[in-house]
């Protein structure tokens, strides 16, 4: 499948099922089909991201991964009070890169075409762009803050891995990419030999703790991950904002996506979001089925320890790491913004 019939049918999930709803305010594409061309040929380990504008202030869950047609899509909502200010958008790093070209899905009001002119004719200059990246970085610092030590051990690997991840972020926004979720590791190694700075990619890889790890043992995670994924996606029951990433649906991004990182030689890059999903996993497992949580656990345990992680000191150690990192991480940052092309004043 392409990319413009995956753009055509989330159209026809948002006409059908979005835009009757009292509070629709629009809709537009997120993620990682932003900036593609329709002829893009759209991977089965990927899904088209729409972000549904509504009235609500406190909007429902997301309805996450779901298979419309022959299409995997992403949904989520947005309060229409984030959009207000073009000023808001232009300085937050998850928002502005939706609107830097025209991802207009539908919009009733006329606000989002507005919005996107103004922010598409500002994201490229400095000002902004720095703006952003302090943004990313600002979300490493405040995240890495908030890590409760007496949390269930799972949740602690999440709260320390995704900020740690979010290094790579800093680098994309200064590089004017997209700060994808799933391949951040893989898009940010090509940022920094793309910019002369390969050094840098190990001292990541070695804050996440897998830079020595071989391309069979990642395998062997993954093969113990594809387990407790099935059998979570079986028994989850409780709500959380990430369940629709762990369902039949979502398996060819979780397990197939990560088994093609491996099978290409990148199997670093697979390693993020495999120790996420275990987590996620675990965190589903521990409130649906506490026996399976115990059963799985060695598994999730073996990949965490792999990561030079296996309890609350470890991971606080390894905050610390992140944070004596971060000054590192800015200068390179500031070069990438000094060398950028396509950076205006």
């Amino acid at each position: 499948m392409n990319v413009g019939l995956g753009r055509s049918t989330a159209a026809t999930w948002v006409a059908r099922h979005a835009r009757s709803d009292a509070g629709f305010r629009g809709a537009y594409f997120s993620g990682s089909t932003v900036g593609l061309p329709d002829n893009a040929e759209l991977p089965t380990s990927s899904d088209v991201d729409i972000v549904v504008v509504t009235a609500q202030d406190d909007p429902p869950a997301k309805p996450g991964k779901l298979r419309y047609g022959d299409t995997l899509l992403e949904i989520s909502y947005l309060p229409w009070s984030q959009l207000v200010s073009t000023e808001d958008v232009l300085a937050s790093y998850h928002l502005a890169g939706s609107f830097r070209t025209d991802t207009i899905i539908d919009d009733p009001t006329g606000h989002l075409r507005e919005l996107q002119a103004q922010v598409s004719g500002s994201f490229a200059a400095r000002p902004w762009v720095r703006r952003r990246c302090q943004d990313a970085r600002h979300r490493i610092e405040s995240r890495l803050a908030a890590i409760d030590p007496s949390a269930p051990f799972h949740e602690q690997v999440l709260s320390w891995l995704f900020p740690t991840g979010v290094t790579t972020h800093v680098l994309l926004v200064a590089a004017l990419r997209n700060p994808t979720v799933r391949l951040r590791y893989l898009a940010a190694r090509e940022v920094l030999a793309d910019y002369g700075h390969p050094g840098l990619y190990p001292e990541l890889l070695d804050l996440l703790g897998c830079r020595n790890l071989s391309a069979r043992r990642i395998q062997h995670h993954l093969r113990e991950l594809t387990k407790t994924f099935d059998a979570t996606a079986e028994v989850a029951r409780t709500p959380f904002f990430f369940s629709s990433d762990i369902t039949p649906a979502a398996r060819p991004i979780a397990i197939d996506g990560s088994q093609d990182l491996i099978d290409r030689g990148d199997h670093h890059e697979a390693v993020f979001w495999i120790i996420a999903t275990f987590a996620r996993c675990h965190t589903i497992l521990a409130a649906d089925a506490p026996e399976l949580h115990r059963t799985f656990t060695p598994a999730f345990r073996a990949a965490v320890t792999d990561l030079g992680i296996s309890f609350t000191g470890d991971i606080l150690r390894r905050t610390e790491d992140v944070t004596r990192f971060l000054p590192r991480l800015w200068q390179t940052t500031e070069d990438i913004l000094a060398s950028n092309p396509s950076i205006s004043e």
